[in-house]
């Protein structure tokens, strides 16, 4: 029998874009909610009920409220929105951060789909402190790239009307009050003691990003240079189908919409003996959103967690 899918909240970026992934496949029996009832509770509510995997592509608030319209032990949830990826009950939903990710995502109930920003921070940070080569105590500073589309509808909306003001056509730095929504996961999963000092950067290209961290080699273990980082980071994702890493080039100029269109991750090591930066290359609206969360649906499912999605 196929599992059933629901996407509550499918005309939004994310759900439209879960949707993409989902629409064609026969693997799969897609639920879909009539337009003029989805936002009718009791409709919902049936639709939450009757699916084996519930996407939630909303407003936190909402998130939350329509876990509470579940009212039975086998649907599961995967939730888009920032909700629930500290909850202590719920599985934190990136995959290559777990020896055995079918024993964490595919045995969950729950799952909560992590941060774009967030994302890119902890491909590079994560492996580092779980290896104990970055102190959890480092001060980690990042600053994180990304295209318009993250924004949503609304930003959609400004940078592609015809009032397109001057100052949309720059990169825009922004969350200067230094407490951006996903630091709390970023600062958990990890494994930190305190939150990073983070800067996102809103740029006038639709979609891709490129998240960097900045580190000062003296103050890792055994103060390896850029070089023996990259190999670090090679052999901790090797055999990865969706998380590459290599080498910058000499002279090279980094995209961050490199990945743009893209399910994968890439991370670019770049420095020297004493300094090192990476960046984490991919598509803000793939592996920072709907790729990831079709990934762990598929995992959830005893799938190939590439079943789908764009290679």
């Amino acid at each position: 029998m196929k599992a059933k899918i629901y996407i509550d909240g499918q005309e939004g970026t994310t759900g439209l874009q879960i949707y993409e992934r989902l629409g064609a496949r026969s693997d799969i029996e897609l639920l879909r909610i009539d337009e003029d009832k989805r936002k009718d509770v009791e409709e919902r509510k049936k639709f939450l009920n009757a699916a084996d995997i519930v996407f939630l592509c909303l407003p936190d608030a909402a998130a939350r409220e329509a876990v509470a319209l579940i009212e039975n032990d086998h649907t599961r949830v995967i939730d888009a929105s920032t909700a629930h990826r500290t909850a202590r009950d719920w599985a934190y939903g990136f995959p290559e951060l777990y020896r055995y990710p079918g024993e964490v995502i595919g045995q969950a109930a729950r799952v909560a789909n992590p941060g774009c920003h967030a994302t890119g921070f902890l491909a590079s940070v994560a492996p580092l402190v779980k290896l104990h080569i970055l102190p959890d105590d480092y001060p980690v500073t990042c600053f994180s790239l990304t295209g318009y589309s993250g924004g949503g509808k609304k930003m959609i909306a400004q940078y592609e009307g015809e009032e397109k003001g001057n100052d949309l056509y720059a990169p825009r730095v922004y969350g200067l009050n230094l407490n951006h929504k996903h630091l709390p996961e970023m600062q958990k999963i990890a494994g930190l003691k305190q939150p990073p000092v983070f800067c996102p950067i809103v740029d006038d290209y639709y979609k891709g990003m490129a998240t960097t961290i900045q580190l000062h080699n003296k103050y890792l273990l055994g103060q390896p240079t850029a070089e023996e980082i990259y190999h670090i980071f090679s052999a901790y994702y090797a055999g990865q189908k969706l998380i590459s890493v290599r080498m910058a080039g000499e002279g090279e100029f980094v995209s961050a919409n490199t990945l743009a269109g893209s399910d994968r991750l890439e991370l670019v090591v770049s420095g020297h003996e004493k300094q090192t930066t990476v960046t984490a290359l991919f598509d803000n609206l793939g592996k920072g959103a709907s790729g990831a969360a079709v990934q762990n649906m598929n995992i959830m499912l005893g799938l190939d967690e590439t079943t789908g999605l764009n290679l």
